[in-house]
């Protein structure tokens, strides 16, 4: 999953919000520099990848997207779930993509000094461009999806995966509706335990 899945799915606990919004960028047992609130955010993190990239749903997605976009597959995929989720967003959250992002973007902001330099480089961007209301919509994650292909060592073809998103949407749309409610489910068993 990409920020805006990560995000929502660690819902009001502000740390492991945060923790899972870093994790990326936390190698190995450097979770263990971090208080233990955010540190469980960056473990959260992890199984969700861990989960997503093991689902039967999501691996057919990337199945699908592998042809036209091989190693970058899984990317792809990511950003499709979450302009799925943006688009949708009331209907998970009960509350505005807009107000939900602004909100966000002020918690992260506010701990900016403490997360890793990576972060601190590209958050900036994310909140002044607004990524995550851009993927709401399909030029948004054309937009996000050009930008990563630029900064690829290979050729990605990624810079196309808007049109791929138009041309199929109902399909990926489908995948999407299956997938999520069983990542919820998975996130709400797991969380406890962390």
């Amino acid at each position: 999953m990409n920020y805006l899945a990560h995000l929502y799915l660690s819902g009001n606990e502000e740390e492991l919000l945060l923790g899972n919004f870093i994790a990326d960028a936390v190698k190995g047992k450097q979770a263990a520099l971090y208080s233990a609130g955010i540190a469980r955010g960056i473990y959260l993190h992890r199984l969700i990848d861990s989960y997503t990239d093991k689902h039967p749903i999501v691996l057919e997605t990337k199945a699908r997207l592998r042809e036209k976009y091989k190693k970058y597959a899984p990317v792809v995929a990511d950003l499709y779930y979450d302009h799925f989720l943006a688009s949708q967003f009331e209907r998970f959250a009960n509350e505005p993509l807009s107000a939900y992002t602004q909100r966000t973007y002020a918690l992260i902001n506010s701990h900016l000094p403490n997360l890793p330099a990576r972060v601190q480089y590209f958050f900036p961007y994310m909140m002044e461009q607004n990524w995550l209301l851009g993927y709401a919509e399909v030029e948004g994650i054309t937009r996000a999806l050009t930008g990563l292909s630029r900064r690829t060592n290979f050729e990605s073809g990624m810079e196309t995966a808007g049109e791929e998103l138009s041309i199929n949407y109902t399909l990926y749309q489908q995948d999407f509706e299956l997938f999520f409610p069983e990542l919820e489910q998975y996130v709400a068993e797991v969380k406890n335990q962390l």
